[in-house]
């Protein structure tokens, strides 16, 4: 048993040096970064944040206030055993982490879904990608505005519909962060790894890519999505910035979209791979 245990623990450690090594030579960790100054550099795609800024706001100062309330004392007195002297601070940062998180996967539930969509649809007009889009909603002509404002009425909803999954699967790594260290970059590595491939869930709607092509395409890239995903949730949990970032989030997965789009060949055997299912079916 003890052998048995010792090689599974050097597989999945050879196996997460393995996803780490794809991910750094991928270079995809660095989008979430380029999302943040193309979002600023764009006046015109600051348009969908503004619009649900005010309710998302008002939601994480109740979400995070709820969780000082009920949350805070019980943690607290857990991680005086693992964190000694620096477990109030280390609370507060785990508690705001919690809080910057339940935000975020309720807000894109209940609030603005729908202007990240646009912010990814707008974001591949702005790169050219106006093709692409058109699959599934409407875009006006370019001398009719802005990529904001050329968007159209899409064809169909993009995302599915909420479900507690994300937040039951959250608060299950959540006893991961009582280990110092190891047990946080544990934690941000698995949340990264689920995060890479659902900021392109649009991208796969719009090619077209039933479950199984979708699971082949990120199984292949699974390096890539998790570099891109870490330094994305990173960038989410920080308390009141991570409401903007998951708009540079939905710009930085667009980006990289456009580039796979870009390169001759990629985008071609992804789409005839789709192509070929529509016909199977």
């Amino acid at each position: 048993m003890a052998d048995n245990f010792k090689e599974t623990a050097k597989e999945e450690v050879a196996n997460v040096k393995r996803i780490a090594q794809q991910g750094l030579s991928s270079g995809t960790f660095f989008y979430p970064v380029r999302g943040i100054f193309y979002l600023l550099s764009h006046k015109e795609l600051r348009r969908p944040l503004l619009r649900r800024i005010v309710p998302t706001m008002s939601l994480g100062v109740g979400i995070t206030t709820f969780m000082f309330v009920f949350t805070y004392l019980p943690q607290l007195a857990v991680l005086v055993f693992t964190s000694g002297p620096i477990a109030a601070l280390t609370t507060i940062l785990l508690v705001l982490s919690e809080s910057s998180t339940l935000t975020m996967v309720l807000s894109k539930a209940l609030l603005i879904e729908d202007s990240l969509v646009d912010t990814f649809d707008a974001t591949l007009v702005a790169k050219g990608q106006t093709s692409l889009v058109e699959k599934d909603r409407q875009v006006k002509a370019s001398g009719f505005g802005d990529a904001v404002s050329r968007l159209g009425k899409m064809a169909s909803k993009p995302f599915a519909k909420f479900t507690p999954q994300a937040i039951v699967r959250y608060f299950m790594y959540l006893p991961l962060n009582f280990i110092p260290v190891v047990g946080t970059v544990m934690f941000i590595l698995l949340q990264g790894r689920r995060y890479g491939p659902h900021a392109h869930d649009r991208y796969f709607k719009l090619k077209g890519m039933n479950k199984s092509q979708q699971e082949k395409w990120v199984d292949e890239r699974k390096g890539a999505y998790t570099g891109f995903g870490v330094t994305a949730v990173l960038l989410e949990t920080v308390p009141i910035a991570g409401i903007f970032a998951a708009y540079t989030n939905a710009c930085a997965a667009a980006l990289w979209a456009a580039d796979i789009e870009s390169k001759n060949g990629t985008s071609g055997d992804l789409q005839a791979q789709a192509d070929a299912a529509k016909k199977g079916e």
